[in-house]
């Protein structure tokens, strides 16, 4: 199936309430992401008390996300960047660093729609924090690299399964590409919105290359769509926050 088609049936809004933490059953590609170096970069974000997304440091005072989880999915309306809360690394229920937000700048070309029509190979966003998260409590993550059809990544991500302690899909492969969205043939839950698609580099820290933005189907089988990272729209949105 051409994405093109595809990429009708995507489900983009798909950030969740948190609740209490069900039992953490590991099922499918997920494992724990004790063994990934630098992944307490990654963290819960917690909107208006009421919805969840993922998002992942990439400078001190910068988290990137999906810029849907920007927006209410009840209502459709931009949610105040200070009722947002990025816990980094949390683990258990406690969290490396916990800080506010303070300002978030979504990428250029995303508008927001309520069936995510115009979502996909825009939906990325910058979260300023309120205070910077220093490097000997977490360090930021690195981007880079291009990833084609036929690579292997990694999905880490809270969820509606895991809300308190992060799980890796692995592997995850490139099934298709089409400009700046991928899709990967590892499925994702709601809540993984906005969560770090990873290039593993052997015990080293991975680097990021792409942003979770929907789950989906494709030829009958549940996949899950990213937003490719390009440097200079990353640039962009840096100055911009």
């Amino acid at each position: 199936m051409r994405l093109a088609k595809f990429c009708l049936a995507l489900a983009l809004s798909f950030a969740v309430a948190p609740k209490t933490d069900p039992a953490n059953a590991e099922s499918g590609p997920w494992r724990s992401v004790e063994n990934i170096a630098g992944w307490e970069a990654v963290g819960r974000l917690s909107i208006s008390g009421e919805t969840m997304c993922t998002g992942a440091l990439v400078a001190p005072n910068l988290v990137l996300t999906a810029a849907h989880c920007l927006y209410n999915p009840a209502t459709g309306r931009r949610v105040r960047a200070d009722r947002i809360t990025f816990q980094a690394g949390l683990s258990k229920g406690r969290a490396k660093a916990e800080r506010s937000v303070v300002s978030a700048t979504a990428h250029p070309e995303y508008r927001h729609r309520p069936n995510g029509a115009a979502q996909v190979g825009h939906d990325l966003a910058l979260l300023t924090l309120d205070q910077p998260i220093g490097r000997n409590e977490v360090a930021p993550l690195a981007f880079e690299g291009r990833p084609e059809k036929g690579d292997i990544l990694s999905v880490v991500a809270y969820t509606v399964g895991n809300r308190q302690d992060p799980r890796m899909a692995y592997p995850c492969q490139v099934i298709a590409r089409k400009q700046a969205t991928l899709v990967l043939n590892c499925e994702v839950d709601f809540g993984a919105s906005g969560a770090p698609v990873f290039a593993l580099q052997g015990g080293q820290r991975p680097y990021l290359v792409s942003v979770i933005s929907a789950k989906a189907e494709m030829a009958g089988r549940d996949v899950s769509v990213g937003t490719s990272l390009d440097p200079s729209v990353l640039s962009l949105l840096a100055s911009q926050s």
